[in-house]
């Protein structure tokens, strides 16, 4: 949808956190920081999400639910919403995706769409 009305980009910086990793148990945790930017035309609420979290052996788990770390948060038009969450995986590698269900202030409902990002210990990759 290019309607312009409904416009929201996120973007999303991630660290590994090798204070909460073991990797000799294959737990590698990692932090992503995500901002919610509303460039359209009218306020809009994030009423849930849906991730989809891929290892690096190709296992696939989703996530859904209400809002972002307890929040639905309103975004106004030129606003952003930033919030940091987490997640665990089993390899030193992944990505994850998704999207965020949101609400305009005139009721259309419409996806904001979370490009593919990469989740990485340091040294993984080369």
């Amino acid at each position: 949808m290019t309607d312009s009305r409904y416009q929201i980009d996120v973007s999303v910086i991630t660290r590994y956190l090798a204070e909460q990793s073991q990797p000799d148990e294959n737990r590698f945790a990692f932090a992503y920081t995500v901002t919610i930017h509303n460039n359209g035309e009218l306020p809009a609420k994030l009423v849930s999400r849906h991730w989809i979290i891929t290892d690096g052996d190709g296992h696939v788990q989703e996530v859904r639910g209400a809002g972002v770390v307890g929040q639905q948060p309103l975004i106004a038009p030129g606003a952003s919403h930033t919030y940091t969450s987490g997640t665990v995986m089993a390899t030193r590698v992944g990505s994850m995706q998704g999207s965020y269900q949101m609400v305009a202030e005139d009721g259309k409902q419409f996806d904001a769409i979370i490009a593919p990002f990469r989740l990485a210990m340091p040294g993984a990759l080369h």
